[in-house]
């Protein structure tokens, strides 16, 4: 009988694991990758677009010219580049949950306007 009952334990736990697999590769799926437009009006660009946590945002642009730096709501609006710097210039960031922040910080770019907003939902 106790043979019988870690049988179905097993097979529970199993089917539990296949379930999450699944839901896990269904979440992969939907997630889309964007092409940035990353120019002096990038927060234009991404104004009017539905992003969701998972998507990819794809920055392609001139490594001796610009970067991409993944910063918080004050590097943002400061144009201060404190969080983590991208400069291959075909970076790929996957966006999380909630509001992300990304300005170029070369040359005082950012004040130019060379900087994004994205919410992803």
């Amino acid at each position: 009988m106790a043979q019988g009952r870690g049988s179905a334990a097993t097979r529970c736990l199993a089917l539990g694991g296949l379930l999450a697999v699944c839901l896990l590769l269904l979440g992969a799926a939907d997630a889309a990758t964007h092409r940035v437009d990353w120019s002096f009006n990038a927060d234009s660009w991404s104004r009017g677009k539905n992003f969701r946590a998972g998507d990819i945002l794809e920055f392609n642009y001139d490594p001796s010219m610009h970067n991409v730096v993944a910063v918080d709501a004050g590097g943002y609006y400061g144009c201060s580049s404190n969080g983590r710097a991208y400069g291959s210039g075909s970076d790929r960031i996957t966006l999380g949950p909630g509001t992300s922040y990304f300005i170029c910080s070369i040359n005082g770019h950012c004040g130019m306007g060379m900087k994004m907003a994205v919410n992803a939902n």
